[in-house]
């Protein structure tokens, strides 16, 4: 069975959770996209994991992992990731993490540009609130041919790969040094570098592809692992202010290695109310006063995995979250984090967006979302702890009519409704995978 798990929003919607709880019954976790700019948050019985490239399967000793083609790889980063898990126990090695060679380097330039243009761009005021992780030029030189590819490592000796480092180095040197004016970095001290990870990476890599076909073929249980949401995705989102990736499900075979299999079922993530890091337009923190967000954003913890920046916080969206599905095309929905507005007497509900006064139909990134203004609606709170609940049955009854108010507004059953951090703290509320 072949299944996607990805964000409806703004990403941050607590999808590692819902990842780990489906790795306990699947043999493969792959992620298919997106590099080490976000972050999946998982607590276990070992306390707390901020996972930022490896899967979120990782956490489960039978669980094999996959980095796929469609990602950007900082491989400094991901040692450094395998390092700190391993300390706590964690076993990381070739035969439960594969590495696609298909997958690109996140060169060591690559973060050095991004800083320096979101700097250029911060004194003009136009910043697009970039991670400074050098995403954007790792898939921007992926599409221009003009980085390495993770198989590449495994034939540094041979002049088609020099040459290729040649022509690649020649070409940024001449753009950071024209536009920036950074001195020229060495070719011998790249040649090392990448001999360097070589050494260390080489067991990992291998054609993915294959062995996620064999896998499949044979009826194994494959999770494909999304970063961010569908307002960050490169085509679909909040455009320019998206990631440089396909964060949605119709990419999810592709970008693991496998396009030619199709998806199963796509579990969509909605978080209880809506959260955002990053610029660009997010209607959902002006419904309310900043008063009211500082403390919902302090009882959600709504600081990035990845960076720690506060997150933008707002009342739950629901326009937003009808395009974001309609997007993903998700069969399943899991609703993260109701316990977080269990002390509110009272809980706002976005139901529809004005513009100059006018009703806006529906969500569109082309249209001037700076501008419109949130309609709310509010409903009664349940001011009691949830965390406790181990079935639908047992949520006070204002808690089931917020999810399934929710569910009118975006006519889509939700089925799974997370009431606490913790891997038990859960309840289904219809049939689950």
């Amino acid at each position: 069975m072949l299944t996607a798990v990805t964000g409806i929003n703004w990403g941050d919607e607590g999808k590692g959770r819902v990842i780990d709880l489906l790795a306990e019954h699947a043999d493969v976790v792959a992620r298919y996209q997106g590099g080490n700019n976000a972050g999946h948050t998982v607590v276990t019985e070992q306390g707390k994991f901020i996972l930022n490239l490896l899967p979120s399967g990782i956490l489960h000793p039978d669980v094999v992992c996959v980095l796929g083609a469609g990602m950007v790889i900082d491989l400094d980063h991901l040692a450094g990731e395998m390092d700190a898990i391993e300390e706590r126990g964690v076993k990381v090695g070739p035969e439960n993490l594969k590495l696609s060679d298909k997958a690109t380097i996140s060169m060591p330039w690559h973060k050095v540009q991004d800083g320096l243009e979101e700097d250029r761009l911060a004194q003009k005021g136009a910043a697009f609130g970039s991670t400074r992780r050098g995403i954007a030029y790792a898939y921007s030189d992926k599409y221009r041919k003009k980085t390495l590819r993770l198989g590449d490592l495994l034939h540094l000796d041979e002049k088609r790969v020099q040459d290729r480092l040649h022509m690649i180095l020649e070409s940024k040197n001449l753009e950071l040094g024209g536009c920036y004016h950074q001195e020229p970095m060495s070719y011998d001290a790249l040649l090392e570098w990448c001999r360097m990870q070589a050494g260390q990476f080489a067991p990992y890599i291998c054609d993915v592809g294959a062995f996620l076909q064999q896998a499949h073929d044979s009826g194994k249980r494959i999770v494909l692992e999304a970063q961010l949401g569908a307002m960050r995705d490169i085509d679909y989102g909040i455009f320019p202010f998206t990631s440089s990736s396909n964060t949605l499900a119709a990419y999810a075979p592709l970008g693991a290695g496998i396009p030619n299999c199709r998806l199963d079922h796509v579990v969509g993530v909605l978080k209880a109310y809506s959260t955002c890091v990053g610029a660009g337009p997010f209607a959902a923190e002006n419904a309310m006063n900043e008063d009211w967000n500082e403390q919902l954003r302090k009882a959600g913890g709504e600081y990035g995995a990845a960076t720690g920046r506060p997150r933008r916080v707002g009342p739950f969206d629901c326009v937003a979250s009808r395009y974001g599905l309609t997007c993903q095309g998700a069969d399943k929905i899991a609703l993260t984090k109701l316990d977080v507005l269990s002390s509110m007497k009272e809980i706002p509900v976005i139901t529809g967006y004005t513009l100059d006064g006018v009703q806006v139909p529906s969500f569109d990134p082309l249209s001037d979302l700076d501008r419109v203004e949130p309609v709310v609606t509010m409903l009664p709170g349940w001011n009691k702890d949830i965390s406790g609940c181990k079935s639908w049955d047992e949520l006070p009854k204002e808690a089931k009519a917020y999810v399934e108010f929710l569910e009118k507004q975006l006519g889509h059953e939700i089925q799974f409704v997370s009431t606490g951090a913790e891997r038990e703290k859960f309840v289904l509320k219809g049939a689950w995978l």
